[in-house]
């Protein structure tokens, strides 16, 4: 009898939707150790590796481009709206080669986030197919213009065949998918213990006085490490492989370590509107200092959310770059609402797979 098998869907769009779905993908295997998890994702191998304990299959497939950006600030439009309309050119080929790929492994739910031609490819396998996110990438390119009306228009269509959306909180409406389901925040869990982590990477400072500094798989183009320099007596930590070497800034490379294992270490965490983030940190009550984000229609949501569910400060980009940071000086605000965000996202998407997806199985 051939085992359960999973399909998961992978935007192709920095490093957040890997992350959430690779959290979700651990449940998985956790309450159900005999499912074959595939992994469709042009995300490295290493990422997926490093919040799944277990085997899966990585499947190298790009199924859209999400925004094409030279960093986690800046986008390219034009190169992204040239990128995703050859995706589409080539949409017939694309979704009977993956359907095909499918069958072959008899699989039996397809779970994506959030590449809508997901939905089609699944249709084509004759499998349901489960969508998870917190925005469609229609909302994301409609507010860009008249160039993207055609691609918002098919993306609408391929979206509205999907069987189910689980729904993250910090989301837009999405009134396009036709069965929604609210669920809690995802995220991974910490590894190490603080006593480890601090001899590891020498931190000597009070949580308080301890920062992360995360910037996503696309990083940040020009963080302005020189003002580290204002903050002598604070430690300072970063993924950021170009970083330079300082005396208070302590360089993360090993890939075996994230962003999730050092947070709780961190009396704040500086980082971009970015769902993952936003959620590890919401979920561990780190404060988060979060910089703006203009022309990206999901940031407005994210900051919102924040604001309402965690000690937060937002930050304009020219205060962060420019300035002296007297922001660390100073409190972070408390959450606006007493409402706790749910925290159990994942596994509640890992429990409807396993007890309604793979029913077939």
């Amino acid at each position: 009898m051939s085992r359960p098998t999973v399909y998961c869907a992978i935007t192709g769009h920095g490093f957040g939707h890997a992350v959430r779905m690779a959290c979700i993908a651990h449940q998985i295997q956790r309450a159900g150790p005999d499912v074959l998890l595939i992994l469709a994702s042009s995300s490295p191998r290493w990422l997926l590796a490093s919040y799944l304990e277990g085997d899966f299959i990585h499947r190298p497939v790009r199924l859209d481009v999400g925004v094409i950006q030279t960093d986690s600030l800046t986008m390219d439009l034009e190169q992204t709206r040239r990128a995703m309309a050859a995706i589409y050119q080539q949409k017939s080929r694309l979704v009977a080669s993956e359907a095909h790929y499918l069958r072959n492994n008899r699989v039996q739910l397809v779970l994506a986030d959030i590449p809508a031609l997901a939905a089609p490819i699944a249709q084509q396998a004759g499998v349901p197919c489960w969508m998870v996110g917190n925005f469609g990438w229609n909302f994301i390119y409609q507010a860009w213009g008249e160039a993207f009306a055609d691609l918002v228009g098919q993306l609408e269509q391929d979206y509205r065949a999907c069987d189910r959306l689980f729904r993250l909180p910090l989301a837009e409406p999405m009134p396009l998918f036709p069965h929604r389901v609210d669920i809690g925040l995802t995220g991974g869990e910490p590894r190490y213990s603080e006593k480890l982590l601090r001899e590891q990477f020498n931190l000597t400072q009070a949580r308080e006085r301890t920062i992360l500094l995360t910037f996503g798989g696309l990083g940040l183009g020009a963080i302005p490490y020189a003002t580290l320099a204002h903050w002598p007596d604070w430690d300072f930590i970063t993924f950021d492989r170009q970083a330079p070497a300082l005396p208070n800034l302590r360089r993360i490379d090993d890939p075996q370590y994230r962003p999730v294992d050092l947070m709780p270490l961190c009396g704040r965490v500086i980082s971009k509107p970015g769902y993952s983030t936003f959620a590890e940190a919401l979920r561990l009550e780190i404060p988060l200092v979060s910089l703006t984000r203009e022309g990206f229609a999901e940031a407005p949501i994210l900051l919102e959310g924040l604001q309402d569910y965690g000690q937060h400060q937002i930050l304009a980009a020219k205060t962060f770059f420019q300035g002296d940071w007297q922001f660390l000086e100073q409190a972070p605000n408390p959450p606006r609402c007493e409402q706790r965000l749910d925290k159990q996202g994942a596994e509640t998407i890992a429990t409807a797979v396993l007890k309604e997806g793979l029913k077939r199985a």
